[in-house]
């Protein structure tokens, strides 16, 4: 019984949605494309999919093939495939670069990128330089665009959570006593970030495992190097650290 029913309900549905006016246009294709726009909106976004997938295939040189394209990028968002959407609207971008929505395609896409961002920076990061990359492309192309609201403060965020797992590598390895590998793991963060905390930590901890290596050389380069980038009480604990080097 409760088979028949769901049944029924299906038959229902599509007796509903066949019975529901066309909307307008001047071409199929305007009308497939509305039809379309409207399943969005109602959220029936398998619906909306293969109707837009039909426009694309039946009328592939329509003027409202290029905004099916669009709007198959914009259900995959919706519908949270991000993975998909960044790469539909990349796929948009490289067919269409000089579309009059470009700004909103690549905000699409930095968006589509920081979405991925997992809750904790111990995860694969490999999503926040991409979302880091289209938001300063954003930026810097379109600097009035309306979609840069926001840009800037997640692109710290990205920036703020590849900085923490950087760090969380090094300490993992200076606390493992794999100096070599910490070392090198500080110099990168010291090339890379500008946040004055972890330069300073990076910088005093470059000083300390050089001297575990009993590299003097290095370790009085890198104090030369790295005290003018720290405040005072940075470069008293750089000379503090230093002082290990000196009684190599």
């Amino acid at each position: 019984m409760k088979y028949l029913n769901t049944v029924f309900l299906a038959i229902f549905a599509i007796l509903i949605g066949c019975s529901t006016p066309r909307p307008e246009g001047e071409t199929e294709a305007e009308v497939v494309f509305k039809e379309a726009q409207s399943l969005v909106e109602e959220g029936r976004y398998l619906l909306a999919t293969e109707k837009l997938n039909t426009l694309r295939s039946k009328y592939p040189y329509s003027f409202y093939a290029t905004h099916a394209e669009l709007l198959l990028a914009d259900v995959q968002f919706k519908q949270e495939n991000y993975t998909e959407a960044a790469a539909s609207y990349i796929l948009f971008r490289d067919f269409h670069p000089k579309h009059e929505k470009s700004d909103y395609v690549l905000w699409k896409i930095a968006e589509s990128f920081y979405n991925q961002l997992p809750e904790t920076f111990d995860r694969d990061l490999s999503s926040a330089n991409e979302a880091i990359k289209y938001y300063k492309e954003l930026v810097r192309v379109f600097p009035r665009s309306e979609y840069i609201q926001n840009s800037n403060e997640k692109i710290e965020k990205c920036k703020q959570m590849l900085q923490d797992k950087e760090q969380y590598i090094a300490d993992f390895y200076y606390k493992t006593e794999e100096w070599g590998a910490a070392r090198y793991r500080y110099l990168d963060i010291l090339n890379t970030f500008r946040d004055p905390k972890i330069v300073e930590h990076a910088a005093v901890r470059v000083l300390q495992t050089s001297a575990k290596l009993t590299d003097k050389n290095g370790c009085g380069n890198y104090y030369k190097i790295y005290q003018s980038r720290l405040d005072e009480s940075g470069r008293e604990r750089l000379s503090k650290a230093y002082q290990a080097c000196s009684e190599l």
